[in-house]
């Protein structure tokens, strides 16, 4: 006897359909998986025995073999338990629901018989969608992400009892609803809150720049001059996330399993601040089945490495691809996977080992050679692809004292939708969506300036010894600078604020 069911795998951010064959035999009893299972899925044979006794059914006593296809595709999780117990229930005429072939089953199974939710359940609705698939029983607990996905019916299930009486017509389960579209009206973080930042109007102007151009910026300054708290604003100003783009961030959690109680949709930008003890593949993404790493959990939103010369060199020179790329792509010898990595990266440093080096007070004890030595563990290509270099200075007893309150993030979080629009009315044909995403090629259409623009950029460029990159970079950031002015051109005073926005150049010559 034959049976045959549905369910799916994944293979980084894509799922994989997987046809899960089993066949009773007469014979000496046994209970085989082939289809190169991981130690998980072998594991499988014992919580489906367990979890068919437990339900008050007869586990089959003859030759069981069940086979996942495509068998060149290595199988890893827990994911297959409820495909293999429909298809072993099916074959002993438990089931008698003919009609499988357009329903997939996606759970882990208790031994008791109840259905546990797993990861990864949204990119695996949406492949079965993509295959022909109708139906997905799913754990209660993953009901809510597997909605997501329209025009897939979902039926959510809590053990196998319900389950099979579901199959054979016993039991109605309507389809789980959920409505994906109705995003929350206020999507961002109100803990912080730029009304809140005392005085610092030069770095708020910067990262309002960033936040309007997706620019990377990093802040050098002493400690207690707001580093962090400013960082952590920058989130409340970027602009709403498109259902696409929520849809995409819940995908890279839910291959994570990061997802709080497995069913919510995640409509905040991310903001992610690892320590700085972080390994290369925590950061990058890895492991012997790569998983995201801080890259791609920070994908539409910030990555924040605070104390940025505290980090281990090599860990901090891996992110050189996806700042350029917008993707990273991770080698194992299981196969080669590539998550998206599309984030703004926030970054502070110390001017010194103590902090006050160039500060009023006097207070710094370093020797220039430390100072040099401090500032050089960030290399100078790294530096060259962060676009906005912000002195912050501490803060003045006048600016605290004051009780006027500052501009807040709504306001300025349409300022910078205004800049946003107009650069996704001018990119609408080229494929990308903002100012720091442009292409060499691009950038002559894009950004072309004047006689006055190209010698102030010029005397720039002999002065600070800039490299290529960096002209670059000065000129997509003057395009977004132009744009938040609603100019149509790129002017002289907007080369020069730029140019004012490369302190580090300036200041310690990288």
């Amino acid at each position: 006897m034959i049976s045959r069911t549905k369910t799916c795998t994944l293979n980084g951010m894509e799922g994989c359909i997987v046809n899960v064959e089993i066949d009773l035999s007469n014979g000496l009893p046994g209970f085989d998986i082939v289809g190169l299972p991981d130690a998980a899925v072998k594991e499988s044979r014992e919580r489906v025995r367990a979890a068919i006794k437990n339900s008050d059914f007869l586990f089959p006593q003859k030759r069981i073999t069940v086979n996942l296809a495509p068998a060149n595709i290595k199988k890893e999780g827990s994911v297959f338990d409820l495909a293999i117990a429909a298809g072993i229930l099916k074959a002993g005429m438990y089931i008698e629901n003919d009609r499988l072939d357009e329903t997939a089953f996606l759970g882990e199974l208790s031994l008791d018989g109840s259905i546990k939710g797993i990861r990864g359940v949204l990119p695996m609705c949406l492949e079965l969608l993509k295959g022909g698939s109708t139906t997905a029983v799913v754990s209660t607990e993953n009901a809510d992400e597997a909605a997501l996905i329209k025009g897939l019916k979902v039926i959510a299930v809590s053990d196998i009892k319900e389950m099979v009486n579901y199959l054979n017509g016993k039991l109605e389960i309507l389809p789980y609803a959920a409505e994906p579209d109705k995003l929350p009206t206020n999507p961002h973080n109100e803990d912080f809150d730029f009304a809140d930042v005392k005085g610092q109007e030069t770095v708020k102007r910067a990262l309002e720049i960033a936040a309007a151009g997706g620019h990377n910026v990093v802040m050098i300054g002493p400690p207690g001059s707001g580093k962090t708290m400013l960082a952590r604003c920058l989130p409340s100003i970027l602009p709403d996330m498109a259902f696409e783009e929520s849809l995409e961030v819940t995908k890279i959690y839910s291959v994570a399993g990061l997802l709080k109680d497995r069913h919510a949709l995640i409509t905040k930008r991310p903001f992610r601040s690892p320590h700085h003890t972080m390994s290369q593949a925590a950061l990058i993404g890895g492991g012997r089945i790569p998983h995201p790493g801080e890259v791609s959990l920070s994908h539409y939103g910030v990555l924040f490495l605070d104390e940025m010369p505290e980090f281990q060199k090599n860990v901090l020179e891996v992110l050189r691809q996806p700042l350029e790329d917008e993707s990273v792509t991770i080698s194992r010898v299981s196969g080669t996977i590539t998550y998206p990595a599309k984030f703004i990266l926030i970054s502070s440093i110390n001017p010194c080992p103590c902090g006050f080096f160039g500060d009023e007070s006097g207070k710094c004890t370093c020797t220039p050679m430390q100072v040099k030595n401090y500032i050089g563990k960030i290399s100078g290509p790294l530096m060259d692809r962060i676009d906005l270099h912000i002195e912050v200075s501490p803060v003045k007893f006048s600016d605290i004292s004051e009780s006027k309150t500052a501009e807040s993030s709504a306001a300025i979080r349409q300022r910078v939708n205004k800049a946003r629009s107009i650069q996704l009315e001018r990119y609408r044909k080229e494929g990308i969506f903002f100012n720091s995403q442009l292409k060499v090629r691009q950038m002559s259409k894009f950004c072309s300036i004047g006689r006055q623009e190209k010698e102030l950029l010029r005397h720039a460029f002999e002065r600070f010894n800039l490299s290529a990159r960096a002209y670059n970079r000065i000129l997509k950031v003057a395009r977004t600078i132009a744009d938040m002015s609603g100019s149509a051109a790129i002017g002289a005073e907007h080369i020069a604020e730029a140019i004012q926005h490369r302190s580090l150049d300036r200041k310690y010559g990288f």
